[in-house]
């Protein structure tokens, strides 16, 4: 498992437990880290912290591309992938889309519902394949 997939499931996990917490992303990156609990990587602190930073724009755009579903009716660690996806996709460079698309589904396949793979995919390739219009380009 490489550093940066280690980083992501780490960054999923203090995203799951601030909505467990009812605390916002940042909130629960300082209790983690108060608590003695390093991330991963220093790419698990700039993940939380970029998912924080757009958590608008992206959940916007994942109530518009995810056909049907609304972001409180998907599974957490669903919705927690898809911020993580989505962030990655419009605001990381260093990360090829494909690649990004591809640690999202590994991620749901690891721990979420047999059907979120599949789910997670159709979102995020059709954000993938609108990319250039979102970023206003």
């Amino acid at each position: 498992m490489s550093a940066r997939t280690k980083a992501r499931k780490r960054a999923l996990d203090v995203l799951f437990s601030c909505e467990l917490r009812d605390e916002t992303p940042l909130e629960a990156l300082e209790r983690v880290l108060a608590e003695g609990e390093r991330p991963t990587t220093e790419y698990t602190v700039t993940l939380v912290r970029g998912v924080a930073e757009h958590q608008s724009q992206i959940d916007e755009l994942l109530s518009s591309y995810s056909e049907g579903w609304t972001l409180s009716r998907m599974p957490a660690v669903d919705r927690n992938v898809l911020r993580l996806g989505v962030f990655e996709l419009l605001h990381v460079d260093d990360v090829p889309d494909g690649v990004a698309v591809s640690e999202a589904m590994a991620l749901v396949r690891e721990l979420s519902t047999d059907e979120s793979p599949q789910f997670v995919n159709g979102v995020l390739g059709t954000i993938q394949r609108n990319k250039t219009s979102i970023l206003g380009g």
